[in-house]
Formats: structure tokens, sequence, C-alpha cells
């Protein structure tokens, strides 16, 4: 077990308020020293191996992209080209899904912030994707350019999450065909955390790689700068975006997250065993196109599935289906030796209420026991995905952070067992003020930024606030206090030039056409 934690100096302490303490928490590698979650013995998961293996080889998968098929006709699959489908043998995937590799290093314009992928060590990203932006102050609205610069400089401030950067919220006040540059410009100017980026087509991905070059240099292909989840067009199908995001990922060596999503009972059977065959099957196509592109490029395995809610037809998210769905998609993952990704913070709530916390557990406590290397959407997510709410991001980091607490582990030593001062106090005292408690009490515990632990009658005399309420005030004052991270004035000029002349270029442009 390590060794005690360094204590808070005064000054620290003097300085005490909820966002200071937030901002004081450390930005720390996160390693699991548990052993990962199973559920399916060795027997099922073969079992869910050779069903996907089936559905590779005799019911196949469309590949809606001219490139992907020429890639998948060369390494010798069976191709229709004009239902553009493809049937794939399990020995031509299994040795192409091998050339990926088992670990790698995700680097950051602050290299103090690199983050190692795969084997023991677990990478919580900020939530993404979003349509709408809520929080107490201005209610829900579109996402704006406004929204997400904020959400950035948040997830910055917050050192528990590892990745703050990419589409936190979609900013519908700028044109779809230059969104990405501004987005893109905003995660490498106000954070210098490593960057996430969007799979969006072969000019958007194209854009990125172009900017990461700006302020990495020419070697952002030694070593991954940035990384994108590339979701499949569940059931059975990639579509020529995401193909095309893949493609161009893979080339530059740039980590594509390959994410079937599967509702059960919509986008696959009803069961459980069903869907995590399929969902194996199009993770695995998507991996091997990505290594028959490039030998080597880093990926990810992703699994996203869960059930719908027979009543409304809609995503029911962070339920015990999508729980099991979690921790044998992991399992899946170490059976092909790919890092995973699972995602943390998955609720239906249209608030951050007591269902937006349960459910969020439901999503949170599977990904990290069954060791989920990438945690997608670790904080914020609300209303099944369409909002970031402010409020329930502060909440979620006060989950990661007491996880972040709890895989440090705790010390084991002679001065920590203290029986002198068991034998000194005796029965039926206390140990408040023995020389071991005043020594270490500022440290001791987990120290909440966020918990109200008062009795009633203190809580109420002073405010009697709920916790969105409470958070509301951290995330203001996160905000407040938030410094922009140091960057070499002709790197921001070169993004800024390049934004200004590509926008010109695209306007107008319709990038999903």
């Amino acid at each position: 077990m390590p060794k005690r934690r360094p204590r808070r100096d005064r000054a620290q302490r003097r300085q005490y308020s909820p966002a200071a303490a937030l901002q004081a928490q450390p930005f720390r590698l996160l390693h699991s020293p548990l052993a990962p979650l199973e559920l399916a013995d060795p027997e099922q998961l073969e079992q869910i191996h050779l069903a996907s293996m089936d559905i590779l080889e005799n019911i196949g998968l469309d590949f809606f992209d001219e490139e992907a098929l020429d890639i998948w006709e060369r390494a010798g699959a069976r191709v229709d080209r004009q239902a553009r489908h493809v049937w794939i043998d399990r020995s031509l995937v299994l040795e192409a899904v091998a050339m990926a590799p088992e670990r790698f290093t995700w680097r950051a314009r602050n290299p103090s912030h690199d983050l190692p992928i795969g084997g023991d060590s677990i990478v919580l990203a900020a939530n993404a994707g979003m349509a709408y932006s809520s929080n107490l102050v201005r209610g829900r609205r579109p996402g704006t350019q406004a929204d997400l610069e904020e959400l950035i400089k948040l997830a910055t401030m917050c050192n528990v999450i590892h990745i703050p950067g990419g589409a936190l919220v979609e900013a519908q006040d700028v044109p779809v065909s230059f969104r990405h540059l501004r987005r893109t410009f905003a995660s490498f100017t106000l954070s210098d955390k490593a960057l996430r980026g969007v799979s969006h087509g072969r000019i958007i991905t194209g854009d990125d790689i172009a900017m990461a070059r700006i302020v990495f240099g020419d070697d952002v292909s030694s070593s991954p700068v940035m990384g994108a989840v590339v979701n499949v067009n569940s059931p059975l199908r990639y579509d020529e975006r995401m193909i095309g995001g893949l493609l161009t990922y893979a080339r530059h060596g740039q980590v594509s997250i390959v994410t079937p999503f599967i509702l059960m009972g919509a986008m696959s059977p009803v069961t459980i065993a069903s869907a995590l065959a399929q969902q194996n099957a199009e993770a695995l196509a998507g991996i091997a196109l990505a290594q028959l592109a490039a030998p080597g490029a880093p990926v990810i395995y992703g699994g996203f599935t869960t059930n719908v809610d027979m009543r409304s037809g809609g995503p029911a998210f962070s339920t015990p289906e999508g729980a099991w769905a979690v921790i044998v998609g992991a399992q899946l993952a170490r059976r092909y030796r790919l890092p995973y990704r699972s995602s943390g913070s998955l609720n239906t709530a249209k608030s951050a209420d007591a269902q937006a916390a349960y459910e969020t557990q439901w999503s949170l406590w599977p990904a990290l026991l069954s060791r989920t290397n990438y945690v997608h959407h670790a904080a914020g997510w609300l209303e099944g995905g369409l909002t970031v709410s402010y409020e329930k991001f502060i909440i979620d980091v006060e989950s990661l952070a007491m996880f972040q607490h709890f895989l440090g582990g705790f010390e084991v030593s002679e001065q920590a067992f203290a029986l002198d001062m068991i034998e000194k106090v005796g029965p039926g005292g206390h140990h408040f003020g023995t020389p071991h408690t005043q020594a270490r009490y500022q440290d001791a515990f987990y120290d909440s930024f966020l918990t109200d632990r008062q009795g009633y009658e203190p809580w109420l005399a002073g405010g009697g606030e709920d916790t969105a309420r409470r958070a509301q005030a951290i995330w203001q004052g996160l905000l407040k206090a938030y410094q922009t991270p140091p960057l070499d004035p002709g790197i921001r000029e070169g993004l800024a030039e390049y934004v200004a002349r590509r926008e010109e270029a695209l306007t107008g442009v319709d990038l999903y056409q």
C-alpha cells in the first residue's frame, strides 16, 4: 500500500473553499490495484467469441465506403461491391486485430499530462457530443461556443479529469462547415491536457491532424496526440463518415475508439448474449480495418451496449443489463489484448437529481471495477446524452475524486496501527486529542468539496442548499479562478492563421453530404 499522502500546507487550509478544494485535487494517473471484475466464465466467453465469428463470416457487415471495400477485397474478404457488404473470415479478422498495440501513450500538450492507455491504467474523459447545455443560472439551451469554452475550462480545472477537450457540447451558433476548427482551436488553447477530437469523415479529421502538427511538430504519428470515437451504425453497418475518420486517424497514428452503439431489443436481439456477440463482431471488424490500413495503429475496443425501455422504446441507460455488457465487454477486450472503453456517467434524468446520481453509479462502478482503460462521458451527462449539465459535471467529479482516493489505497505500517495510542486511550475513551490524531487529522480522510455533513439546523441556517446549488457555486468559482495554460505565442498564432484560412475555404461546404 502507498505511504501517507502529503499534508496540505497552512496557506492552503486558510484559503479553503469548495472550488479551491476541488482544484487542489492532484492530477494523478490512475492504476487499478484490483483484479478486474468478471461475469462470464471462460466457456461462456468462448461461446460469445464463436458467435461473433459466425456473424462476421456468415452474416457480414455493410461498409459504405469504396476505399474500405478496396481494403477488404485486397485482404481476401468476400465483397459484394453493389450491396457494399463484406463477409470476413475469422482468421483474417484475428490476424489483423493482433497487430493492434496492447498499450500505448496518448500524449498531451503538457508532457506531465501524458496518459498511458491499456493494462491496469484508467483514463477519465469528460462528456462529449451533447446538443444542449444546462445550468441553474441560464437554464437549458442549445449549446454555444461560449458554453463549449466554459466546459473545457471547467474540465481543465478539475484535475481528476484527464481528457477535457473535444465536443463537450455542440456549438450550434457556429456554422457546421467550420465548427470543428473553432472547437479544436479552443481545445488546444484553453487546455494543456490530452486532446479528444471527432471522427467525422476525412476533412474534419484531416484538419485536426494538421492543427496537431502546428502544436506538436511533424512527429504526431510517432505517438498519438488525439483520439476520437468511431461509432458503428448498428446493426452491422459502418457509414462513410465514420470510415473516413477511422482510416484518416489510423494512417496518421491517432487513436480510434471503435464503439458499436447497441440497444438490445432494437439494434440487436433482446438477449444480452446476442447483443454482446454482435458488439464483438462489429468492434473487431472496425479494428481489423484500421490495422489493414495502417498496421500497429492505436485503437481502443469500445462498448456502448444497453437495453431499450420497453415502455417508451427509448434507451435505458445504467441498467443491470448495461452493467453486464460493460463487464463482459471488458473481458472480451482483454481476450484480444486490446484497451477497453466504456462510459461513466450515463443516465436518463432530466435534472441533476437523485435519479441522475443513482443511475450514474450503475454506470461508473461497473466501468471502474471491470478495469475500463478509457472511461468516456465520465462527467456531465444528463437526459440520455442530449444535455451536459454544469451541476451534474461537478457532482460527477466528486464521485471520480472519491474513486481516485479509493484506488490509491491506504497505509499499513507500525505508525498507522498506532497501538500505543490504543493502549493509552483504553476502553471508553476517545482519540480526538491524541498526538496521533492531531498530527494526521487534516489529511486522514478523503476531503469532500461538495458533500454537506452538517446537522439539519446549521444546514438550514446556512441557506439550506441542496447538492445542485452547492455544485453551482463550485463551477462558478472554478471559472472565476481559471487561468489559461501557457502556450507559445507562435503556436497560437499558427493555429489562428490555419483556422482563419480553412474557415474561408470551408464556408458553405456540406461536410456531411
